[in-house]
């Protein structure tokens, strides 16, 4: 079978959003974003929220770790020492308080453990969380539009331009996988443990991005690691048929990257970390070169073979 790129047939699949998603959608981020009101006709109590600046002084001296400036706390929440939130109840606005505790024995700084301190606080604002009503002035705050009407609109041109972004990464895909299924390869065991050591490091990273290990993951899935690498074999093999298959089209077509290219790849990935491009570039070696070089040679190999392609809208 020779390797085929070009004229590869495919289906793009768009559907379209529809209003009672954006309905949902506007549902659950009114559920998520509480409505912070200021307080201004009365001192603190307990459950609200504060913005106060504090520093800390044991044996009269400042210790390190012990001041802040707008820190937000909210009011028996237990997030401080202990004594701590109930000594800014009843207090105002720009009030000067000072709070004394004791640290806890087992205080994990041993050289503030046990130790009597004092906390110069002030609070600048006072503020309780509430609910939002689905109106204009949850779009205002919460969507910067005028009207909940403008937000709707804004929120479905979102969701469809989501929605169509999957659509064509899904047809990009399935046409890459078939190209590489035309590819004369032979993959060794080494690759092919290589490839799944890979794909474990993905899980690896995306349950650590739930604050999970893959041990606790095994638990809750009632599985073990070895399992978990046999079920990520197909992935891996496709993964290395893919590649070998980008890496054949950028030879074959003598594809490389433009400087213009790679700059405009620095600044996604600069966005997409919440980077500036200064603090990337600060990062940047030859492995994130060559990093970023791979990232581009394989977007022009995959829209190569979707340019290409025999493609039937549904």
């Amino acid at each position: 079978m020779s390797f085929t790129y070009r004229g590869l047939k495919g289906r793009l699949e768009k559907r379209t959003v529809t209003e009672e998603e954006v309905n949902r959608q506007l549902q659950r981020l009114q559920q998520q974003t509480p409505r912070i009101t200021a307080v201004q006709d009365r001192p603190a109590q307990l459950g609200d929220e504060v913005v106060l600046d504090y520093a800390g002084f044991c044996d009269g001296e400042q210790f390190a770790g012990g001041t802040a400036e707008n820190q937000t706390l909210v009011l028996g929440s237990g997030m401080f020492i202990p004594g701590f939130e109930e000594q800014l109840v009843d207090k105002v606005p720009e009030e000067k308080v000072i709070v004394k505790v004791t640290f806890p024995k087992e205080y994990h700084a041993t050289e503030l453990a046990g130790k009597e301190a004092e906390f110069h606080c002030t609070i600048h604002e006072i503020r309780i969380k509430g609910s939002y009503e689905l109106d204009d002035v949850f779009a205002k705050e919460v969507g910067e539009c005028d009207t909940l009407d403008e937000m709707r609109e804004k929120m479905m041109r979102s969701m469809q331009d989501y929605s169509d972004d999957r659509a064509e990464m899904e047809l990009q895909y399935q046409l890459l996988c078939e190209a590489a299924k035309t590819l004369d390869l032979e993959i060794s065991p080494e690759q092919l443990e290589k490839g799944i050591d890979e794909q474990m490091n993905t899980l690896r990273a995306q349950l650590g991005q739930q604050n999970l290990s893959l041990e606790m993951y095994c638990q809750f899935m009632n599985t073990d690691e070895a399992k978990l690498r046999e079920e990520a074999r197909p992935a891996a093999e496709t993964a290395i048929r893919n590649q070998a298959a980008v890496d054949k089209i950028i030879e074959l077509e003598k594809l490389t990257a433009e400087e213009q290219e790679i700059a405009e790849a620095m600044v996604a990935i600069a966005r997409q970390n919440r980077l500036t491009i200064e603090q990337l570039k600060g990062m940047y070696d030859a492995q994130l070169e060559q990093a970023v070089i791979n990232s581009v040679l394989t977007g022009k190999a995959v829209r190569l073979i979707r340019d290409v392609a025999e493609v039937t809208e549904v």
